[in-house]
């Protein structure tokens, strides 16, 4: 079974866009690693989680699939070096590069949605449209290796595709 890491905000990460997906896709037999900017990282909604890897140290070897959590806090990774690579990377070798709500503006400001179909939270849109993107405000979307969804109420079916094609 496949690998994937998922990048969360060390403050204020969106709880279900990190829970709902992370459980559909321990539920379809796949190995989750969190990984962020901290040891302990915090949701918008209360949660708190134990951080599996720090962001600097994370391989993208060792993954098959990198998910970019949203929530006001995933805006930091917008301009992060360590995450626009990362992002740039999977991407480049044809692994599963995801991101919800927020999160796509990470992959807008890598330059891996140019011409791409994606979607995203509203507020972050004009990020993908003037980096290129082709925004379709659907609740998810797929093009090619790049699997992208607006918010908390498409977690679920964020995660049920991400599975589904890993």
């Amino acid at each position: 079974m496949a690998k994937v890491l998922m990048v969360i905000a060390a403050q204020g990460y969106q709880d279900i866009e990190y829970e709902d997906p992370k459980n559909v896709l321990i539920k379809a037999g796949h190995t989750v690693t969190t990984t962020s900017t901290s040891k302990k990282a915090y949701g918008g909604l209360g949660g708190q989680t134990e951080v599996d890897l720090l962001l600097d140290n994370v391989n993208e070897e060792n993954f098959d699939a990198i998910v970019f959590v949203g929530g006001p806090g995933s805006h930091t990774y917008f301009t992060n070096i360590t995450a626009l690579n990362l992002s740039k990377k999977f991407f480049e070798k044809g692994k599963l590069t995801c991101a919800i709500c927020a999160g796509p503006g990470t992959l807008a400001n890598a330059g891996i949605l140019k011409d791409k179909k994606a979607t995203c939270w509203d507020g972050v849109s004009p990020i993908l449209t003037e980096k290129g993107a082709n925004y379709t405000g659907n609740s998810v979307e797929k093009d090619g290796n790049i699997i992208t969804a607006n918010g908390p109420g498409a977690a679920k079916k964020f995660g049920e595709l991400i599975a589904k094609n890993l």
